[in-house]
């Protein structure tokens, strides 16, 4: 399979990613020890992750009142994970961290979606748990709860969603009061090292990793808001903040103390998919472990009171990002094993001048155009959605490691693509595991063969870290005009740069044209959307604007990787090794068809935008 040679020909043939380690931060890696990580990481990746993927899909959680289940092998993969040292792969040292760049800590995830996305959840939400704490917490907060997770002694959550209010989370309406002394004194209970304390009540929703038996501790990071003087709550997002709850109390020094916390298991979701990540109903603060005689879950402030959604927005973002590459390599895992057996599976016969022979050996199915269309569909979003994971991963490494300029330009970036980063690999990998079912046909349909589990659990990519709906408001209603547009005058120069480029090589010079008329048409849409100033208008396509841009960027990095592909033809490397000449025939194959069957799409896309169709706006409930 041609995982891993895809994962070199991205980092080292078009992003150089080796080129990283010239800077401080990372001066003490070469291409060397990058190899030896993604080497390790496939290596527990397969003999770990993957064989008990379908065991903990069939054997989801239990709870029998009291405990949560999980299959026993559970623990011992995601152990193996954590003592190589992976959890903190691309952290500071001083937090025991490798200082790796993040672009090669996603390569080397991107071996873990593939093999289990459900048990790479688990280091997934830690990992992005720990840089929350990280980003907002006070070096008490990163001492106590960050550096458990980073070490893979504790696991680590976040907590938004609330059965009320679902993605709204304006409409959250779990509590948090200062702790007071048990006296009836009134007076706040400040445990100054580990930040202000707060008692929390209320339920929370869709909780994955929220509870089991698993590490030392669990860190729940909690929205929810502080009253105000009159006792009310304050409506919308300013009134949110941000708290530490664990699962099992902690000392200041760090120690636990093994009495749980006021947050009790309410029950466990059933999920189409993804059945690996235990995923809950949360209570904080209905007495059943109360603390010090009282209701409510211990929790400490992270951050400042109001701007608990902007702190959690690093886990959000960072979710987003994750979410993206988990559904680029389901689709991945559906693409390798729908090709193996489209090169073994016989049926058929070739068509000669005079028809079929019928007497002639069956051909095996990939020498079939159609199942041949179905494969180039699914490269073409698999190697093309790790590209972009991999984009996003490098612009974080920019964002804080590169220049002054580089720095401003990545951060501009990144906020715009981290919409298409979730949701175009949600959407398009889910087709492709689609298309890898036929391409097996009866079989597809069955348990006997992986590619309908990878189906199942890829469908929930569409939903959590936002919905498409609410990416396409978000890249429509801000990204794109924050600033004066200045986030995609960034992404448009560098389309332009790779149209010059790709417009002087032989055999790229038409995808380049077609690229530069997308992008004066996403540009063109973009304008007539917002040309009425009326939100209502404006936004009623957006998710419609997310599908064309999204194919424009692919669009613009399917031509990157085809530039990528003509040096590296030309340097004869790839030819000499294992995979032949094919490699790199197939990158630019697989660019010939983005740019004949996929980006065509966004004209009628952008018609409705364009035109600001209020066909779907206008339609009333009783229509239905």
């Amino acid at each position: 399979m041609t995982h891993r040679a895809t994962v070199d020909f991205l980092l080292y043939d078009w992003l150089k990613a080796d080129g990283l380690c010239a800077r401080e931060r990372h001066a003490e890696h070469n291409r060397e020890t990058f190899t030896a990580v993604l080497d390790l990481s496939e290596q527990i990746a397969t003999e770990q992750f993957a064989p008990i993927n379908r065991l903990i899909d069939v054997h989801e959680p239990e709870f029998d009142g009291t405990t949560v289940t999980l299959p026993k092998e559970t623990p011992v993969a995601l152990q193996a994970f954590a003592d190589a040292g992976l959890m903190a792969a691309s952290k500071d040292a001083e937090v025991g961290g490798m200082q790796l760049p993040t672009v090669v800590e996603i390569a080397s995830m991107s071996f873990f979606y593939k093999s289990s996305v459900g048990l790479a959840a688990y280091p997934m939400l830690t990992r992005g748990n720990a840089n929350t704490i990280l980003a907002h917490g006070t070096p008490k907060q990163i001492e106590v709860f960050a550096k458990g997770g980073l070490e893979g002694r504790t696991f680590g959550t976040m907590c938004l969603s609330e059965p009320q209010a679902g993605s709204s989370l304006s409409d959250i309406v779990t509590r948090a009061v200062p702790d007071v002394h048990g006296d009836g004194s009134g007076v706040a209970w400040q445990q100054d090292e580990l930040g202000p304390r707060y008692r929390l009540t209320g339920n929370k929703m869709w909780i994955s990793g929220g509870e089991h038996e698993m590490g030392e501790n669990i860190v729940h990071l909690v929205l929810a808001k502080i009253p105000g003087p009159d006792g009310k709550l304050i409506p919308g997002v300013k009134g949110i903040s941000l708290f530490i709850v664990p699962r099992k109390l902690v000392k200041a020094d760090g120690t636990i103390t093994g009495q749980r916390n006021d947050v009790a298991l309410a029950g466990l979701n059933h999920k189409c998919g993804y059945r690996g990540t235990v995923n809950t109903l949360l209570n904080f603060g209905e007495g059943k472990f109360s603390v010090n005689g009282q209701a409510g879950a211990v929790g400490y402030l992270i951050g400042k009171e109001g701007e608990g959604l902007k702190c959690m927005f690093t886990l959000m973002n960072e979710a987003r990002i994750s979410v993206g590459l988990g559904a680029t390599m389901l689709g991945y895992a559906g693409y390798e094993a729908s090709l193996e057996y489209a090169k073994q599976r016989p049926q058929g016969r070739a068509m000669g001048a005079g028809g079929k022979d019928h007497s002639a050996p069956q051909i095996p199915i990939i020498e079939h155009t159609d199942v041949k269309r179905m494969l180039m569909m699914q490269k073409a979003v698999a190697e093309g959605g790790l590209a972009l994971g991999l984009l996003c991963a490098q612009l974080v490494d920019d964002e804080y490691t590169g220049s002054l300029d580089e720095r401003d330009n990545a951060r501009l970036l990144l906020e715009l693509l981290t919409p298409i980063a979730k949701s175009w690999p949600s959407e398009w990998a889910q087709e492709a595991n689609s298309q890898a079912i036929q391409i097996l046909g009866g079989y597809g349909y069955t348990r006997d063969f992986p590619v309908e589990q990878y189906w199942r659990d890829n469908r929930l990519n569409m939903i959590h870290e936002g919905t498409h709906g609410i990416q396409g408001l978000d890249l429509l209603g801000r990204k794109v005009v924050m600033n004066g547009g200045k986030a995609l005058a960034v992404l448009a120069a560098r389309i332009s740069d790779t149209v010059t480029r790709a417009g002087q090589v032989d055999g790229l010079a038409e995808h380049a044209n077609a690229l530069a008329g997308a992008l004066q048409k996403v540009g063109a849409a973009t304008k007539a959307a917002w040309a009425t100033g009326v939100p209502e208008e404006a936004l009623a396509n957006a998710t419609p604007y997310l599908q064309a841009f999204g194919h424009t960027v692919m669009a613009w990095i399917w031509l990157e990787l085809a530039l990528a592909a003509k040096t590296a033809q030309a340097a004869g490397e790839w030819d000499k090794g294992p995979l032949g000449t094919g490699f790199l025939k197939g990158k630019l194959a697989t660019a010939d068809y983005f740019y004949a069957y996929e980006l065509p799409k966004i004209d009628a896309w952008l018609g409705v935008v364009a035109r600001r169709d209020l066909t779907c706006a206008r339609a009333e409930a009783d229509w239905f």
